[in-house]
């Protein structure tokens, strides 16, 4: 008997019939005799539409009552789907975040899961039930308060409850059916990846790829828990994450397969970039810079430092972050700027990062040139640029962002043979 736990999102929940189909898998998956725990995401674009209401009834939101507004939506979809497998003629029993033992810090909006304490989750799958559990939530012992994870935190919730129960493995369901070479929505002749390790994936989570949060990789890869990431809408075969590098060779009708030099191409449209004019350059300046984005609970991406235009004696740096945390971050920045000492911000939501991912550019030379001829060629202009061993990454204005994914996809010979499916939802 296997322990499964599979986490279904938005789009394969996104209405009656979604819930039901999804209620006849899970039971399926039972019924062949695995122990099962589901993770389930709030139906379709409910979270938005939550966030456009409360939008509209304030424009400074309590983040304590915004976690209390926001956590409704996978309460609807966990008991929806336990009243389905009831009827599909299984027993299910559903559980809010709290009560399966998601134990977080007090930080409203993006919390981190501090413990897991899974005891009812146990004791409902021993007696024979399906466990349905409510993603994206936890409870914070300090404050007793509910909180949630911020944008993925449903997959974080899966591969945490995975780690906790030692299960088998963790089944990652969406729109499409697997881990692509690009967004097939940009690039609808994208190849689906078979196998792809953790560290691989990390980089493409970080890059922007949305198939698979960037907190639950890492946790999957902290804990050894192999992913699966496939779609709720076919049968078809998906993509395994691995956390063994090792694992990524396979054996196909007895041959081994190199792993290929590049793995995709991701791009992100949710990032802004801000620039520090006129930072006096002297040791220290930097870090009290980037200490006061962190104490806004910014998280920086990218970072270039040059020399000021305005003269010598300074600097100028610019750095990249999520749009969403935008706002505080300049906020921060504003009220020191006597004791920091620089001259202006500029702050540009109008950008788009481009990422290249792949292990095998370690030992590959030739890899830098081809996707930047690829850039040039198409007339993309850069502004940043970032590398680690297995990925580089540049920012371009957001409106060539496309233009420039499709260029380097098609550069790198990535494309598949078919066009990629994307059943449902709207990319939002």
């Amino acid at each position: 008997m296997a322990l499964i736990v599979q986490k279904f999102g938005g789009s394969s929940v996104s209405d009656a019939e979604g819930i039901k189909r999804v209620a006849k898998r899970v039971v399926e998956t039972q019924a062949a005799g695995n122990q099962v725990v589901v993770v389930v995401s709030a139906m379709g674009d409910s979270t938005d539409e939550l966030l456009d209401l409360a939008a509209q009834v304030t424009s400074l939101s309590n983040p304590r009552e915004m976690d209390m507004l926001l956590s409704a939506g996978e309460r609807i979809s966990m008991a929806l789907l336990a009243m389905a497998i009831h009827e599909a003629g299984s027993s299910a029993q559903s559980f809010t975040g709290s009560q399966a033992g998601m134990i977080t810090d007090a930080i409203h909006g993006k919390a981190r899961i501090i413990d897991v304490s899974p005891y009812r989750i146990k004791t409902s799958i021993e007696k024979g039930d399906i466990a349905i559990v409510a993603g994206f939530q936890g409870m914070s012992r300090d404050s007793n308060d509910i909180t949630t994870l911020g944008r993925g935190g449903s997959d974080t919730t899966a591969v945490a409850l995975a780690a906790a129960l030692k299960a088998d493995v963790c089944e990652i369901y969406t729109d499409v059916d697997g881990v692509y070479t690009a967004d097939p929505r940009v690039v609808p002749s994208a190849k689906k990846i078979s196998t792809i390790s953790s560290e691989e994936m990390l980089e493409m989570a970080a890059s922007g790829a949305k198939i698979l949060h960037l907190r639950c990789v890492e946790y999957a890869r902290r804990f050894g828990v192999p992913l699966h990431v496939r779609s709720s809408f076919s049968q078809l075969e998906g993509t395994w994450v691995l956390p063994n590098p090792d694992d990524t060779i396979k054996i196909q009708e007895g041959e081994p397969l190199e792993q290929p030099i590049i793995s995709g191409v991701a791009h992100d449209r949710s990032e802004a970039k801000v620039t520090v004019v006129g930072v006096p350059d002297i040791p220290g300046k930097a870090a009290e810079l980037f200490g006061i984005v962190a104490g806004a609970h910014s998280n920086i991406d990218m970072i270039v430092q040059n020399v000021s235009t305005h003269g010598s004696g300074h600097t100028d740096i610019s750095f990249t972050l999520p749009i969403v945390e935008g706002a505080e971050a300049l906020a921060a920045l504003k009220a020191a700027q006597e004791s920091v000492g620089y001259d202006s911000l500029e702050y540009d939501e109008q950008i788009g990062k481009l990422s290249l991912i792949g292990a095998g550019m370690r030992s590959n030379p030739g890899v830098s040139y081809k996707f930047f001829r690829a850039l040039s060629d198409a007339g993309v202009n850069i502004d940043m640029i970032s590398t680690s061993e297995i990925r580089i990454s540049v920012v371009t204005s957001a409106d060539l962002l496309d233009t420039a994914v499709r260029a380097v996809h098609a550069a790198f010979d990535l494309d598949g043979d078919a066009v990629a499916t994307v059943y449902a939802g709207t990319g939002r």
